[in-house]
């Protein structure tokens, strides 16, 4: 993606959306780099057999989505300095999560230009699964 400055955003940008479609082999694949091997994140059975649809995504996984939004959204001269969210909802393996956000504040302190991003993560029924907030910092055109 382009650079974005810190001149170009204000209160209300929204950030280009990401769609992600996790496998059953990228949660395999997260549970052996996390080390989160609750069988609910890749074993039908078990998952069903706990009251659930089937597998589910790692809470942790879709924020990490969220986070790779607002890094692609930033370009290479800006950073991500904080990232928090809070688990709302279930998202399942072989089905979109669509990851949005928008600028929510935009400041300055210590001599940084920063702003406050409303990051949240959807499942194909609209409902938020995800919901959190980053803080960025961003060049300057001057």
């Amino acid at each position: 993606m382009a650079q974005v400055y810190y001149e170009d955003i204000a209160e209300g940008t929204e950030i280009p959306a990401l769609v992600k479609y996790p496998t059953t082999m990228q949660l395999v694949k997260y549970a052996g780099a996390s080390g989160d091997f609750y069988q609910i994140h890749y074993d039908k059975d078990f998952a069903q057999a706990n009251g659930l649809p089937g597998v589910i995504v790692h809470g942790w996984l879709t924020l990490s989505f969220l986070g790779q939004m607002v890094t692609d959204w930033l370009g290479e001269k800006g950073r991500l300095l904080k990232l928090n969210g809070s688990y709302r909802g279930m998202n399942k393996v072989h089905e979109d999560i669509i990851c949005n956000g928008k600028v929510t504040k935009k400041y300055e302190e210590d001599g940084k230009n920063l702003a406050r991003v409303e990051i949240w993560a959807e499942n194909p029924q609209g409902e938020k699964t995800v919901t959190g907030t980053a803080i960025v910092a961003l060049p300057s055109k001057v």
